[in-house]
């Protein structure tokens, strides 16, 4: 290529690699210097090693200047001294400086396999040759020119253009001097003749919306975790045969404008008097839209700064693990917006999304659907879930949207997608990501938690990879979820005809490790809050409440619900206000308050409520099937053979004489009853304590004859 082309090509933007021709090149014992600047008046170098400053020529009026040296100079002997027109800036040449990136680190990526390739893509703020500046990295293969620009450049493409990485599709630069919170973007010239001005897909910081350019961030500053206690233990916590009681949560919308370390404090206060173990938030990740709940990411390794630094973050999670709350984050890979600055068509091409619209882009969300069948996109989103995990502390994740992955006609009609290529519906590609995803990161990473939110009946979702499953530890039960809650919707007189509703998911709840859920999902769009859910006056409204808490409480699985529900709120939630406080000192609510919490504690200090969860050795029916009174009566056991047992009146009649089989003659106290006046109810019991009587009964040798509150639940421990 001759100096003409060169030029041509560095003028206009389009050199695949201007390394080429600017920086410092060698010709026999010569060292030859060129720089390119449009906006320059004059450029000199000072050489460093003899402090002598000697100016460049200038060989193209379109800002060229070059010097030629008798002798050999190494790379980092000279600064430029470049005069401006109301300034004068004097630095390291950008365009001597070696790639930052291995090529080894190159070749794992585009093989789908650097775990880590966050360290390398993005904006880094690091040493190269002993100099301290930013590195900057992005994946753009089709692009034909990338330029990173910024606050320091001007915005200006022409100055600081990267060069690509043989034919891996990265493009690379180093800054020398260039310092921490500096504003950047990527612009990138497509083969259309485009203009793309992008943020950094690894960015990990952004300016606050709707601004959206990159901020540089040190990620690797040194704070100071104090949660190394926490991390070696979170099995324990984290477990099937662990008490795992989410609160799920928005952080803009719990306590309007607090910040990150701001929340913390308050929150972990909050979820300790409340009694959850683990908080879940709706997706933190960087997101333009408020009215998104953080959906629609385009800032994958970016915190949003809505409330703080990445810094601030990290605080955030430690104070929780301080305080012995695991952190779940929602995570997104099912899809992203189609925002100009994003992922969408990054380099001119869809590069991140599938290039069919049948498999690429998804009509409910007008989204984009990532091509999990390309290496480098598949790289992206597993190394961003290590990211969180690693560099964050998280101890989980919850996969949103797990169903549109699997199936390639999920929410499309026919002629809107294309079978795979044995025929099927079945997303290969997707399938194979999620395993992959799964092992990868319980390989490791210890006693995490990977959440699949799937609401079909996909076999084996939390079934281990190896022989045949999806790889996820936990599955969020949906179908407990709307046959509770139709249930529930039910006046009581119509209940007893859709008593199936309430007892079928037991005969399921083994086949995979369950959550149940009342999720933000379930108090949005005119579906009511759970309150005014529940059918009948305003007491029968909050009984039914808390017959619906302990009925989840009590069930096998682990347990989520989101914010606002111990509140018994009256409105749907609302994004854009604080949930409705006050409410915490009104009596009705205030009941509703004290109930879950000392639900959450019965809940931790009994291992029949959760030990074997996933074990149908845990669970035993006394009477399924009294459906004329809208009654049930089990059995939860721990590994040990403890148990109790559970007896539920889902109508407001007051049951006295009720007859249920007992395993032995024993003292059964009653230790818990939904309708104590401490809870705003009735007090109607059984004065703390029952004797059976030498009677069979459900299969039973014995019969405890017990009085049901209305709309209540009653727990009995044997004593022995």
């Amino acid at each position: 290529m001759t100096d003409s082309i060169h030029r041509d090509k560095i003028f206009y933007c389009n050199h695949h690699n201007p390394f080429e021709y600017l920086g410092i090149h060698y010709l026999e014992n010569k060292s030859v210097i060129r720089a390119f600047d449009p906006h320059a008046i004059n450029v000199s170098i000072t050489l460093l090693k003899e402090n002598n400053t000697l100016p460049l020529k200038k060989i193209d009026n379109r800002g060229f200047f070059e010097i030629i040296l008798n002798r050999k100079i190494e790379p980092q002997d000279y600064k430029f001294k470049i005069k401006f027109q109301y300034t004068t800036i004097y630095t390291f040449d950008a365009y001597s400086f070696p790639p930052s990136i291995s090529d080894y680190d190159v070749y794992l990526f585009n093989q789908g396999t650097n775990r880590f390739i966050y360290k390398q893509l993005g904006a880094h703020v690091t040493k190269l040759n002993n100099v301290k500046g930013v590195s900057f990295a992005v994946w753009a293969p089709n692009a034909v020119g990338v330029s990173v620009v910024g606050s320091f450049n001007g915005w200006d493409g022409k100055k600081h253009q990267m060069r690509v990485l043989n034919e891996s599709g990265i493009w690379e630069i180093f800054l020398p001097h260039l310092k921490e919170y500096e504003l950047y973007k990527f612009e990138i010239r497509t083969k259309n003749n485009q203009i793309l001005l992008k943020s950094d897909p690894y960015g990990v910081y952004f300016e606050e919306r709707p601004k959206t350019a990159s901020i540089v961030f040190d990620i690797n500053k040194k704070f100071k975790w104090n949660d190394e206690t926490w991390l070696e233990n979170r099995f324990r916590f984290n477990g099937f045969n662990a008490p795992v009681s989410i609160y799920e949560l928005h952080l803009g919308s719990w306590k309007k404008g607090l910040n990150y370390r701001e929340i913390a404090d308050e929150l972990a206060e909050y979820i300790q008097k409340t009694g959850f173990t683990h908080i879940e938030i709706l997706p933190v990740m960087e997101h333009p839209l408020d009215e998104s709940w953080g959906y629609q990411v385009t800032g994958y390794f970016a915190p949003t700064s809505r409330f703080g630094t990445p810094e601030d973050f990290k605080y955030f999670i430690d104070t929780m693990h301080k305080n012995h709350i695991g952190v779940i984050l929602d995570w997104v890979p099912a899809h992203f917006p189609t925002d100009e600055h994003g992922l969408a068509y990054f380099d001119g091409t869809h590069l991140y999304e599938h290039a069919s619209p049948f498999k690429g882009y998804h009509p409910d969300w007008n989204t984009y659907i990532f091509n999990y069948g390309r290496n480098e996109v598949k790289n992206f989103l597993i190394s961003n879930a290590i990211y969180w995990f690693k560099e964050f502390h998280v101890d989980g994740l919850r996969i949103d949207a797990v169903a549109s992955m699997l199936y390639l006609d999920y929410s499309r009609k026919p002629g809107e997608w294309e079978p795979n290529i044995y025929g099927g519906n079945e997303n290969l590609e997707a399938i194979n990501f999620l395993k992959e995803l799964n092992s990868v990161c319980y390989s490791m990473f210890d006693g995490i938690m990977l959440i699949a939110e799937e609401s079909t009946a996909w076999p084996m979702v939390t079934k281990p990879v190896h022989i045949g499953g999806l790889g996820f530890g936990y599955k969020w039960n949906m179908g407990w979820m709307n046959d509770t809650l139709n249930y529930f919707k039910l006046d009581p007189i119509y209940r007893k005809f859709h008593h199936n509703n309430i007892t079928f998911s037991i005969w399921y709840a083994f086949t995979e490790n369950f959550i149940l859920v009342l999720s933000h999902d379930e108090v949005v769009h005119l579906k009511k809050s759970l309150l005014l859910k529940m059918p009948g006056d305003l007491w029968q409204k909050f009984a039914n409440l808390k017959l619906l808490y302990g009925y989840m409480w009590s069930h096998p699985g682990k347990k989520l619900l989101f914010m606002g529900g111990e509140l018994a709120m009256y409105d749907e939630w609302n994004q854009s206000e604080s949930l409705p406080w006050f409410l915490i000192e009104k009596t009705e609510h205030k009941a509703i308050f004290n109930f879950l919490k000392d639900l959450n504690k019965l809940y931790k200090t009994y291992p029949e409520m959760y030990e074997l969860d996933f074990n149908e050795n845990g669970f035993q029916w006394i009477d399924c099937n009294d459906s004329e009174n809208s009654v049930i009566s089990f059995i939860r056991k721990d590994s040990k053979g403890n148990y109790l047992i559970f007896i539920f009146n889902f109508t407001p009649v007051i049951r006295e004489n009720y007859k249920i089989g007992v395993p032995e003659k024993c003292l059964y106290k009653e230790i818990f009853n939904s309708d104590s006046e401490y809870y705003n109810g009735t007090n109607t019991g059984n004065l703390g304590e029952k004797l059976p009587i030498k009677e069979s009964f459900h299969n039973f040798n014995y019969s405890l004859v017990v009085t049901l509150p209305p709309l209540g639940f009653i727990i009995f421990k044997p004593v022995k």
